[in-house]
């Protein structure tokens, strides 16, 4: 098993290249069922959910040939319609093509999902708006088995959360639906702008896109003549690598961002009194005279993003002063609070709310992942320990960050990867 090791107190310059969005890249992999022509997405991340996904579409039939950061997508040939617990266990956004199948077959049998352990992201949501639709579902040993034989209906859903892959879900059902979907309280991430847009462009006409109202024309059940395509850039890793800048109080550029995705993590940098300059595609970290405490409560988009908590908390470890973050999407998202406090963090956690006193001087030590985003803000942890920092179970680093070593080392970071 792979681990990360890492030297303290470094100093970081230089730009980074950031990649394709992961969590926009899934949900598009799966709409590529609904296409009738192959189809190519370029600026892929190249990471293991990525490949776990584009296996799993290969085990139903498809072909898949992938590049670094391309694949060329054929779904033409299609034939099985049941997502299996081996594929499905390792990953939960495998559910993202429980939508697609069953508008296209009218049936389908998909692995209840797996993932990282941040606590319950139920598909009830995906499940009781599909059956609005008009499916008839069913849970048997551990499976979701859906059926429509006479397709999948138009109608009103409201949702009773946001949710990023059910709302992803649902509008890639409703593509192929007879009549039209309207979904209240959809998500705004940009992931799912960036899917809708996508199949607006091909021809299923939906309207709201980037609103909490989205409105799909469904085309009756013909396959789509999908349009090739560019993965957005990752916010996510962009905010994180912006975090590595941040928490050295060093300057530091990312290229190939999109920083009106960022709104809400730039404005968090700047409170903590960090300076931002943008191109429309570059993102620059100026260092602060101090580093300020800082209020964070996570909401969906366009709010703080749960994604991001991790590392800021990290980064707060630097502050002068005591900092508060609030996690109100996961009951279960604090679990690097005991790994940055083996480090020497001053952590104290209340529920979903952590209060963090700095400045920490913080010591490198053994120290191990527990989720993807639990991981980046450990190594962010350990870029200003003093002394060496091993980070074990980056299995889930390597599910969302593409070479995260490798552009760290091109920005002058002594960080390798070693085995165990």
């Amino acid at each position: 098993m792979d681990y990360l090791q890492l030297q303290g107190s470094q100093s970081i310059s230089g730009e980074i290249k950031i990649s394709g969005a992961k969590n926009a890249a899934l949900p598009l992999i799966a709409m590529s069922i609904l296409a009738k022509n192959n189809i190519q997405i370029s600026n892929l991340p190249n990471v293991a959910d990525i490949n776990t996904l584009l296996t799993l579409l290969s085990n139903l039939g498809a072909k898949c040939n992938k590049e670094t950061n391309s694949v060329e997508i054929d779904t033409s040939k299609l034939s099985q319609t049941k997502a299996t617990y081996d594929i499905v266990k390792t990953m939960r956004a495998s559910i993202l093509v429980l939508g697609p199948i069953l508008a296209r077959f009218g049936h389908c049998e998909v692995s209840l999902p797996g993932g990282c352990a941040i606590g319950q992201r139920p598909v009830d949501l995906h499940l009781k708006a599909l059956e609005q639709m008009g499916a008839t579902i069913d849970i048997k040993s551990g499976y979701i088995e859906a059926r429509a034989p006479q397709g999948l209906k138009g109608c009103e859903i409201i949702f009773d959360k946001i949710t990023v892959t059910g709302t992803a879900n649902i509008v890639m059902a409703a593509a192929l639906a007879h009549g039209k979907t309207t979904i209240t309280n959809a998500a705004r991430e940009p992931e799912v702008v960036q899917l809708c847009e996508i199949l607006d462009k091909s021809g299923i006409k939906i309207d709201g896109i980037g609103t909490a109202i989205i409105t799909v024309h469904g085309n009756g059940g013909k396959l789509i003549d999908m349009i090739d395509f560019s993965v957005i850039p990752d916010r996510i890793e962009a905010g994180t690598y912006l975090c590595a800048g941040a928490i050295l109080n060093q300057e530091l550029t990312i290229t190939n961002a999109e920083p009106k995705h960022l709104g809400a993590v730039l404005s968090k940098f700047e409170e903590m009194g960090f300076g931002i300059e943008h191109t429309d595609t570059t993102i620059s970290i100026l260092p602060a005279e101090k580093i300020k405490p800082v209020k964070i409560i996570t909401q969906e988009y366009p709010a703080f993003p749960t994604d991001m908590q991790a590392q800021f908390l990290a980064l707060a470890t630097q502050a002068d002063g005591v900092s508060i973050i609030e996690e109100r999407l996961f009951e279960n998202r604090f679990m690097h609070v005991s790994e940055l406090q083996r480090m020497g963090a001053d952590i104290t956690l209340n529920g979903h709310i952590a209060t963090i006193s700095g400045k920490s001087e913080l010591s490198g030590a053994d120290v191990m992942a527990t989720d993807l985003r639990a991981s980046s803000a450990l190594i962010l942890a350990g870029l200003v320990a003093d002394g060496i920092t091993n980070v074990h179970r980056i299995y889930h680093l390597d599910r969302g960050y593409e070479s995260l070593e490798t552009k760290l080392q091109n920005v002058g970071i002594n960080i390798k990867r070693l085995k165990e």
